[in-house]
């Protein structure tokens, strides 16, 4: 298990690379602005994906990161 300061910089370093920095950190104010329930947010994540289509997304990233 990583520990939490891993783990933020980690988090911070991923939404950087994928949204850039800017935008990594309007979706922290965003996210710190409006109360938020995790689990019930991620629970209707993925609700209309095909199971197929997610699947293959899975292992498409996991065989990018494995590079």
């Amino acid at each position: 298990m990583r520990s939490n300061t891993v783990l933020k910089d980690e988090g911070m370093r991923i939404l950087s690379e994928q949204l850039g920095l800017v935008e990594a950190e309007r979706f922290i104010a965003l996210m710190r602005r409006e109360p938020f329930d995790y689990t019930r947010w991620r629970q209707g994540l993925y609700v209309n994906v095909p199971l197929d289509t997610f699947l293959k997304n899975a292992q498409n990233y996991r065989d990018k990161m494995s590079k």
